[in-house]
Parts: C-alpha cells; structure tokens; sequence
C-alpha cells in the first residue's frame, strides 16, 4: 500500500488555474454552462474543457447532459464538492486579508464576484479601505 499525504491529495484536486474559480461559480449560480462560462471568464475552450473533465473525474463536478436540441449540458456540484466550498470561502478571505498586509493589489473582481455577506463580514474593512 502506498501512502498519499493529504495535502498533495487536495492540491492535486484542485490545483489548476481555473478550478478553484470554476468550483466557486458553480458554488454561486447552481450550475454552469460551458459556453456562458467561457465568455465570462477568461480562459480559452481547452483548458475549460480539460479542468472540467478533471473536476469531474475527481467527483467534485457532475454533467448533466439534457437530451434536447440544441444540446444543452450543465455542470453541478456534487455532495463532495459542495463540501469543499467552505474551505475554498477560508482561503480566499484568508488570500484578501494577507494581499492587502502586503499592499498586493487586488483585482477589483474580486470583490464583484463574492458578494455574499459571509466575505462582507469578513473583508468589509478591506473593501472601504480599498473603494470596493
């Protein structure tokens, strides 16, 4: 039997420069779908597609593939994935905090897109401090 550290585990997961945005926009909207989600984000069709299949393939995602025309497919998260969002919420309040110690400039999005009182709780000092 081969020992695997857990921390190589969850970064192996979700270690990929989109999948930790991907994880969160399901999180936020329910669903998405692959053509929106590519004119919202920057990020070209194959590198989506790829984080998607592995997202998928690690259970954190589930397509679901509607037998209509055109085709339609969404993408959900699944009970393991909707557990690893409150994590992902940690970092990222954790993230804002350390850049703004730093004077690491952050991307105004950033705030636009984490709107939920939980990251106003947390960061509200930061975003007046900041104009957002």
């Amino acid at each position: 039997m081969e020992y695997v550290n857990p921390y190589l585990y969850v970064m192996g997961l979700i270690s990929g420069k989109w999948k930790v945005t991907i994880l969160h926009h399901i999180a936020n909207y329910g669903y998405i779908r692959f053509n929106e989600t590519k004119k919202t984000l920057p990020v070209s069709e194959k590198v989506l597609s790829q984080q998607l299949k592995e997202l998928e393939r690690d259970g954190l995602v589930k397509r679901i593939q509607y037998q209509v025309m055109p085709l339609k497919v969404e993408y959900v998260l699944t009970p393991i994935g909707e557990e690893l969002i409150p994590a992902l919420d940690i970092l990222y309040i954790w993230s804002i905090k350390r850049m703004n110690e730093r004077d690491i400039p952050i991307d105004p999005d950033a705030f636009k897109v984490h709107t939920d009182q939980k990251y106003r709780d947390a960061l509200d000092d930061i975003m007046k401090l900041n104009n957002f």
